[in-house]
């Protein structure tokens, strides 16, 4: 999960598309310009076998001021590495 943050702050597309499930990854996954991330705090995680979820806050500044995004992610393990499935926004 912190990874794939640092990701998005630092606008790395080709480690979103690695790290994200080849059945659920969009076509474009190319972080918005527009967005400053300013940090993240994991609330929660879970492993069982193969899966996993985390909730998580995210802040970041936009052209509309400060926000956040809360989500409540789900992980796969594909030949040994964590892959986003999907996720839940609150």
């Amino acid at each position: 999960m912190r990874s794939r943050y640092a990701a998005f702050a630092k606008r790395d597309p080709f480690y979103l598309a690695r790290t994200w499930h080849p059945r659920t990854r969009p076509a474009d996954v190319s972080a918005d310009p527009q967005l400053a991330w300013t940090g993240l705090d994991v609330l929660w995680s879970s492993v069982r076998g193969d899966t996993g979820t985390v909730d998580f806050v995210a802040r970041y500044v936009g052209p509309d001021g400060p926000g956040e995004l809360r989500e409540h992610s789900r992980f796969a393990r594909r030949a040994g590495r964590w892959v986003y499935v999907d996720g839940d926004v609150s």
